[in-house]
């Protein structure tokens, strides 16, 4: 049988599948890879020479390569399939999102060779798609919710101040990840980021720990050991739950903090600090004030930008995003390729209180992981992290009440994000207009007076 290979096209037809932005490859009949173009090597991060020989699921790791492959299909069917999305996993774990087109192959004689496959990188559009839904992102954070918008608009000039930080928010609420943001906006991004957990560490160790010390400073101590402060020079210095450390450190943090200057145990003279602070807390540090467990001018010392992290039940119109985004780092993690989350699945999420916040969500999601055997997270596999005997229980009528909850809290966030603009908001959801008057009157949403008809979005 003859096979189409990359050097028996003609040169003509050569000359034109490299100058395209698609990615084009061929398999033989045995579902080998005969054809590689110069788009597909970019898309994919994946040579050419590496490509060649090899079956297309070894290459390309799709989200269609286990049940449901367009090529496979157009060669039983002999009929071509026209732009269907799925995603691929690049050579660096991420999912890229495309469009995949397919034709039969046939010699001059009419017999069947093999296949081709091209394949588009719908990464912009989908990039483009969330800033049109009012997707925000700063760093590892991801939100579309109005409270986090608010708090993303501070941040650049934020970022570019030398004032000292104040996070604020419940455990899990991501405080970290922000401070991170806050640093790689900077503009001392290209300096070290340091962080260190206040509340992990006895205050003898903590001390030893920001500040450093010097040789003979102590039995044991036979070279000198520089400090978290020493460490992030230039950089930022993230001092995560800062209410749980003593009074009597407090006493020596105020002075780095009003002089810039430390002394490292056992040291005759004091270093300069030039790290920036950004300091972090679950706790009510003016309640702590008023109770004689902070001090008080530390306290305004660091009290300079106040930012508050809300907790995730105010704002859990993110969880699908935060879901998605889960999916995507676990996918790359433990090598898998899920696709999608059941509408069952997500609203068992919405109805959730989340006392454990954002870091709790990732874990149900991590453990989900564990449980799920196919390409879907569904309810069974939020069961060991959401609780088996709740999840046991769960009756359809149950599940059915909290996807109406979950829905009806969509279209309520959308509305919002949209200024009431029912047009708009049909666009961001994916529906028509009439289907979005019918949901908002079977789920008893409101018809505000002012729906943003005359508004431009």
């Amino acid at each position: 049988m003859n096979k189409v290979n990359q050097t028996s096209l003609p040169t003509l037809t050569t000359d034109i599948l490299e100058s395209i932005s698609d990615g084009v490859f061929t398999v033989d009949d045995h579902w080998q890879i005969s054809f590689f173009n110069r788009a597909a090597e970019m898309i994919t991060g994946i040579p050419r020479k590496e490509a060649l020989g090899k079956l297309c699921s070894e290459v390309f790791k799709s989200s269609m390569c286990e049940s449901d492959c367009a090529l496979r299909c157009t060669l039983k069917n002999q009929s071509p399939i026209v732009n269907k999305p799925c995603f691929i996993i690049d050579v660096n774990g991420e999912r890229i999102p495309i469009s995949v087109s397919t034709a039969v192959l046939k010699d001059a004689n009419g017999q069947v060779i093999g296949g081709a496959e091209t394949f588009r990188d719908l990464s912009e559009v989908e990039a483009l798609k969330c800033a049109l839904q009012g997707r925000t992102q700063v760093g590892d954070f991801i939100s579309h919710s109005p409270i986090m918008r608010n708090l993303f608009e501070l941040l650049p000039a934020i970022a570019q101040s030398p004032s000292t930080v104040l996070i604020q928010g419940e455990t899990g609420t991501g405080k970290e990840l922000l401070a991170r943001a806050v640093h790689n906006m900077s503009s001392r991004s290209d300096k070290p980021f340091i962080a260190v957990n206040c509340g992990a560490l006895p205050d003898n160790l903590l001390e030893s720990e920001l500040f450093g010390y010097k040789k003979g400073a102590f039995t044991g101590a036979t070279q000198d050991k520089p400090g978290r402060f020493k460490l992030a020079e230039g950089g930022t210095l993230f001092l995560d739950e800062i209410g749980e450390i003593s009074l009597a450190l407090q006493v020596r943090l105020l002075r780095v903090l009003q002089e810039q200057v430390y002394e490292p145990l056992g040291a005759i003279r004091p270093e300069k600090s030039t790290a920036r602070i950004v300091v972090a807390t679950h706790r009510n540090l003016y309640q702590m004030v008023a109770d004689g467990d902070f001090r008080q001018d530390l306290y305004y010392r660091i009290h300079v930008v106040d930012l508050k992290l809300p907790p995730l039940r105010e704002r859990k119109e993110d969880i699908p995003l935060l879901v998605d985004q889960f999916i995507t780092n676990f996918n790359r993690r433990h090598h898998r390729t899920i696709q999608r989350i059941t509408p069952e699945a997500i609203a068992l999420l919405m109805a959730h209180d989340w006392p454990g916040n954002v870091r709790e969500l990732e874990n149900v999601i991590e453990s989900a992981f564990v449980l799920c055997s196919n390409d879907e997270i569904s309810p069974a596999c939020l069961k060991a992290g959401l609780g088996f005997d709740s999840l046991q229980n769960e009756s359809s009528e149950q599940i059915g009440a909290v996807r109406r909850v979950a829905e009806k809290q969509s279209i309520q966030a959308a509305l919002k994000r949209n200024h009431y603009n029912r047009a708009a908001t049909a666009d961001e959801l994916g529906i028509h207009k009439t289907t979005l008057y019918r949901k908002m009157k079977s789920l008893n949403i409101p018809f505000p007076e002012q729906n943003g008809r005359n508004r431009i979005i």
